[in-house]
């Protein structure tokens, strides 16, 4: 069974767990606010090194398991599994800066809103957070959605940096 699959964010976890969804069989789109670096992988280019990265990249790209955009209207509407792969430095105080997660959260609450989506979604936070981060994220859809048919589950990442794949 494959499932239509987005990834919000191509950074480091992003891209990696992205690019191994698409190789397992699943439909995935890719998304990022950076034009450029979209463009880049749309021709295949990763902006990261990871054995094996460029060729799963290559295979999934051609075989159409896998999209890049910065349209996030689109890879919400066409995808029942949305990962939040987002950068969250450190504040000052050492704390998780959690803006880029919550930002985006809202951001999915108002396209579901708007576009009247009554599918089922599964939110997945994946990006590197504190306890009780998914609880924040699942109050930004509670405030939105009157009727809400979605989860939000956390997955943290634990991946290692050239034996991620």
């Amino acid at each position: 069974m494959s499932y239509n699959i987005s990834v919000i964010g191509t950074g480091y976890v992003g891209l990696v767990s992205g690019a191994c969804f698409a190789d397992t069989g699943n439909n995935v789109i890719c998304v990022d606010i950076d034009e450029s670096k979209i463009e880049k992988l749309k021709q295949g280019v990763t902006p990261i090194y990871e054995p094996g990265l460029s060729l799963i990249l290559e295979n999934n790209i051609r075989d159409g398991r896998i999209q890049f955009t910065t349209d996030l209207e689109y890879a919400v509407t066409n995808s029942s599994i949305i990962f939040l792969c987002l950068p969250t430095p450190p504040n000052e105080d050492g704390s998780a800066d959690l803006h880029h997660v919550l930002k985006v959260a809202e951001d999915i609450a108002l396209i579901i809103k708007n576009n009247k989506h009554s599918d089922y979604k599964i939110i997945v936070d994946k990006s590197t957070v504190p306890v009780g981060t998914s609880q924040l994220v699942n109050d930004i859809f509670d405030k939105h959605l009157e009727n809400k048919n979605l989860s939000v589950i956390s997955n943290p990442e634990f991946l290692r940096e050239g034996f991620a794949i």
